[in-house]
């Protein structure tokens, strides 16, 4: 089997029937399976998914997960799939007819552990605007990728690569992706790109990142970096990328999490531990290249997030 598609699947009705039906037309006859990893969903995703694992049972199978989080969904899906390659995919997005098919070319002519590949962001009111894979023609590219902070679903991965390395997404809180993803690039030069947009990342405002209420998972940012720093001190790599890793925090941080933390009134001791993270972490961050190089306002609103 060469590809297995990864969908987690937790209150999605609205969406999951366009999701998988995209990645069926991209699969066409490529060898491949679909992988819908329930999460305890309590509309009528299960339904859903039961009758389109009737339909295509040769395709589709469905997976129950009893542990919370897409984390836990991913990493489960993943021990139970087949495939030489890998792709996780988020329910209410969906991807492009030739998507799987430029992806594998991609991956196989060039012996890609990871094959990253552009996305078109689509928001709410109708406004786009395209996300950009970082390219190994790029100079310092892994500079580039370690800035990132791109989600699972703008990398197919192969498998073999993968398991040896012993990957898999820390499970328990939010923005669990970004633990792990921003450090991917530190165990391969295997890397390739499809600069074309691939995937279609819809901004949903129900999803976990986009709640309305307040919720203590706001804060879940701060192991979530935690456990990012751990992986590049783990391989010896945190002062060969100081100044990318000083920039994902302070992007992360001040102007990010910042939005959430102001939003609520519960939210806004993020601001404190946020002003405590740097100080650990980067207590010279005003000095950083990439900062330096933003524009003066956004600089501005950088440091007012600091001092809230």
């Amino acid at each position: 089997m060469r590809i297995s598609i990864i969908i987690p699947v937790y209150n999605a009705e609205k969406y999951l029937e366009r999701c998988v039906d995209s990645v069926l037309t991209s699969l066409g006859k490529i060898s491949g399976e679909i992988l819908l990893v329930d999460n305890g969903s309590s509309d009528n995703s299960l339904v859903l998914a039961k009758r389109l694992e009737k339909k295509y049972p040769r395709i589709i199978s469905i997976l129950r997960c009893k542990t919370k989080g897409a984390a836990a969904a991913r990493n489960y899906g993943f021990k139970k799939s087949q495939g030489k390659y890998i792709w996780f995919i988020d329910a209410d997005d969906y991807i492009a007819s030739d998507a799987i098919n430029k992806l594998l070319k991609s991956a196989e002519d060039n012996n890609g552990d990871m094959v990253m590949m552009g996305a078109e962001r689509i928001f709410s009111n109708g406004h786009k605007d395209y996300l950009s894979p970082v390219s190994p023609d790029e100079l310092n590219y892994k500079s580039r990728f370690v800035r990132y902070g791109m989600g699972p679903w703008q990398v197919l991965i192969k498998r073999k690569w993968w398991e040896e390395r012993g990957f898999c997404f820390k499970e328990g809180f939010i923005h669990e992706d970004m633990e792990l993803m921003s450090s991917l690039i530190l165990f391969t030069d295997q890397f390739a790109c499809v600069d074309e947009p691939l995937y279609f990342y819809c901004q949903n405002i129900n999803s976990v990142l986009h709640k309305r209420k307040f919720s203590k998972h706001i804060f879940d940012i701060f192991p979530a970096l935690t456990g990012l720093y751990q992986r590049f001190e783990d391989a010896r790599a945190e002062e060969k990328y100081h100044d990318e890793l000083e920039w994902f925090f302070i992007w992360n941080l001040l102007i990010d999490s910042a939005k959430d933390f102001a939003q609520f009134p519960e939210g806004k001791i993020g601001f404190a531990r946020s002003r405590k993270m740097l100080k650990t972490y980067f207590p010279d961050w005003r000095k950083n290249q990439f900062l330096k190089q933003k524009p003066l306002k956004l600089r501005i609103r950088v440091r007012l997030n600091y001092y809230k």
